[in-house]
Formats: structure tokens, C-alpha cells, sequence
């Protein structure tokens, strides 16, 4: 699959310097949904507006322009979603891929670097296919509303593996976080 590839040529040259997994540490297959607080963190992306069929195009120029900038990530591939094609039409889906960066990382144009602030997530690790995450999201949504929580931030997908490429589509892992709180009563 086209996400798939890119992801795995992204990957493979972020294992090719000192590659670490950033956060907290991540469940295994058999656990639920958690809330869990994780680690304010700098992390450089590439923002883009319009259809999720662009993801490889993305992660190809994200990577060309931290390669041209000399920006190294520090933890696994980010795909950040502001928005789903279920609230809005797919030329105003607003996303963005990227990776965690060293604070002092120097970042230009059309990257743009951040500072992720979202600390309690909703969490779950999604194995399988990237295209089937969104079964993983809707459990995620669904405990969300059952225990209280409402999203306060965008939904981040963490790519885990380090060469997606050599794996088998049903053994890839994303962490999954949507950023939460309680509801007030």
C-alpha cells in the first residue's frame, strides 16, 4: 500500500541515525484503552490540507526537507489529524506528518516545528494494516465516551516500527492517542 511504502522509506532512513522511541511506554497487543500521561516533546512537520491519498507525496517532501535541513528525528513517525473525512469534505481534512526533533533542531520552511503540549491521552497500540487503524480509533472513541473523557486535541497516530516494509501488514503497530479530559459535570 501506498502509506505503507512511504512510511517505510521515511523509517528506514530515521533508523540510519540515532533513532529512539520517545514517551512512555507503549501496551501490548491484548490490553484496552488507557489514559496515560506522556512527555511534552518538540517535533518538526510537514502541515498539509486535503485528501489522506497524499500521505506518501507528504512523507516524500517531509523527507526530502529534513535531509536538505540536516533535521534528524528523535522518536517514531507522527501522522497528526486535526480533522476526519466524517466532519468535513476531503479537500478540508487538515493533517500533518513528522517526526519528534532535537529542541535545538533548526527548521525551515515548509516544515514548521512545534512543541506537542497534549499530556493525558487516550491510548491504544492498533496491530494490523495502517489502512485498518480506524477500527482501533473507533474502540478508542467509544471507551472515551463510556468513561467520561471528551477529545481535547488532534488524534496522533505514533508509527512504531522502525522498517514497515519487511513486516507483514497484520504485525505493524501504531500507537494511537487522542488527547482527553474528564467531562465537567
Amino acid at each position: 500500500m501506498e502509506k505503507t511504502r512511504g512510511i517505510g522509506v521515511l523509517l528506514a532512513i530515521a533508523a540510519s541515525v540515532a533513532f529512539l522511541s520517545a514517551g512512555a511506554a507503549v501496551q501490548s497487543p491484548g490490553e484496552s484503552v488507557t489514559v496515560k500521561q506522556v512527555g511534552s516533546f518538540v517535533y518538526c512537520s510537514l502541515p498539509q490540507k486535503g485528501s489522506f491519498s497524499e500521505i506518501q507525496n507528504a512523507i516524500g517532501k517531509l523527507l526530502q526537507n529534513m535531509r536538505s535541513q540536516n533535521v534528524f528525528p528523535t522518536g517514531p513517525m507522527l501522522g497528526i489529524y486535526h480533522n476526519s473525512p466524517d466532519q468535513v469534505k476531503p479537500e478540508e481534512l487538515s493533517w500533518e506528518v513528522g517526526f519528534p526533533v532535537n529542541d535545538q533542531a533548526m527548521v525551515q520552511a515548509p516544515l514548521e516545528k512545534k512543541q506537542w503540549t497534549d499530556l493525558t491521552v487516550a491510548a491504544a497500540l492498533h496491530v494490523g494494516a495502517y489502512e485498518k487503524t480506524a477500527e482501533t480509533i473507533t474502540e478508542i472513541y467509544a471507551w472515551m465516551a463510556a468513561n467520561g473523557y471528551v477529545q481535547t486535541g488532534p488524534l496522533v497516530e505514533r508509527y512504531l516500527d522502525m522498517n514497515p516494509m519487511q513486516m507483514k501488514p497484520e504485525d505493524l503497530r501504531t500507537e494511537i492517542w487522542i488527547p482527553c479530559a474528564k467531562k465537567s459535570n
